[in-house]
């Protein structure tokens, strides 16, 4: 069975109300970012992005609680977090909606936001950077000056380089960009820069 399907058939399981406010809160998570993907873990409707839940919805006795997996490292300024004891020690963050109760939909949208952000930066951070191909290393150990402006550039700039250079389609070329890679590093330059070298 399809993600999707799960999520539904558990929704319309749920009583009236909770189903009411599980419809609401997976139309809230769609609404901030559409690379989140339904997926179901632990036995509940769960939210991914980059292979990394943000955020699961489960319909419980008294509420339907939505747990964050990674709360503790988010601000929840609107004070939606409901802490026990136990909770304390552990990363994880759960809002609760009782019965009766209206969503937090800004505050509950603001922590879906935030999660976002930090799973998309922790995705960048752990991508393996490009390997530096031979010959830019060679030829970036010989000039002092064109290696302090390589530490400069960003993690995007070295990457958009690196990638020029390895996707060049014969060794002539791949010669004369290294050639040109060479001379805007030494200027400061991203490859934004190049007037296109072949």
């Amino acid at each position: 069975m399809q993600p999707q399907e799960q999520i539904n058939l558990y929704i319309a399981e749920q009583p009236e109300w909770q189903r009411k406010a599980l419809v609401r809160l997976r139309k809230l998570v769609h609404a901030v970012d559409e690379e989140v993907k339904e997926c179901w873990r632990s036995n509940a409707p769960s939210f991914e992005l980059n292979g990394s839940v943000i955020v699961s919805l489960h319909g419980l006795k008294t509420c339907v609680s939505a747990w964050f997996p990674k709360g503790a490292l988010l601000k929840d300024t609107h004070g939606l977090f409901v802490l026990s004891e136990k909770d304390e020690d552990r990363v994880v963050r759960k809002y609760k909606v009782h019965e009766g109760e209206e969503i937090a939909e800004k505050a509950f949208t603001d922590l879906l936001k935030q999660a976002v952000k930090k799973s998309r930066a922790q995705h960048k951070a752990d991508a393996p950077a490009a390997a530096l191909p031979v010959e830019l290393e060679q030829v970036l150990t010989k000039d002092e000056a064109a290696t302090e402006q390589w530490n400069n550039l960003s993690a995007d700039q070295r990457h958009a380089y690196v990638e020029w250079i390895t996707d060049a389609p014969a060794e002539e070329i791949r010669k004369r960009r290294i050639a040109k890679a060479l001379e805007m590093i030494r200027e400061g330059l991203g490859k934004e820069n190049a007037h296109e070298v072949q």
